[in-house]
């Protein structure tokens, strides 16, 4: 059954600004048990940093996390995105062909007002599947 990405989103993304250090915003990924931020400016979608752009684009080629900024290791524009009307059988098609497994929600003035992930879709087709089990599961467990 399709769905509209509105259903299935996490609202209220996470954000930082392109000159955030990574240190901060790994430290914030942690208190808000996400995977990634969106780096925004001004309100506009900059960038998408997820954790592992922290390891292999900051950390693992030597940066020093407290002065490196997000806006050097994030994947930068044009990032793929979805509005809240599309579907989540257009959500699951970006995936696939970008080869990622979030996109960030955005209004139609491209303000970022949610995030999908391979999680939530895997959710929304089959609640007992064991990636939905593992998305919802506690931090650690």
């Amino acid at each position: 059954m399709t769905r509209r990405v509105r259903d299935v989103m996490s609202p209220a993304p996470v954000a930082v600004e392109p000159m955030t250090t990574v240190s901060r915003a790994a430290r914030l990924m942690r208190e808000e048990d996400v995977g990634d931020v969106l780096v925004t400016y001004d309100c506009d979608l900059f960038g998408v940093l997820t954790d592992r752009d922290i390891v292999l684009r900051g950390v693992a080629d030597g940066g020093d996390p407290d002065a490196t900024t997000v806006g050097s290791v994030c994947t930068p524009p044009p990032v793929v995105t979805l509005g809240p009307d599309d579907t989540t059988d257009r959500a699951a098609e970006l995936m696939r062909h970008h080869a990622v497994r979030r996109i960030p929600v955005v209004d139609h003035g491209g303000v970022p007002v949610g995030v999908v992930s391979l999680g939530d879709l895997a959710a929304a087709d089959d609640p007992h599947s064991a990636l939905a089990d593992i998305s919802r599961a506690e931090p650690g467990h």
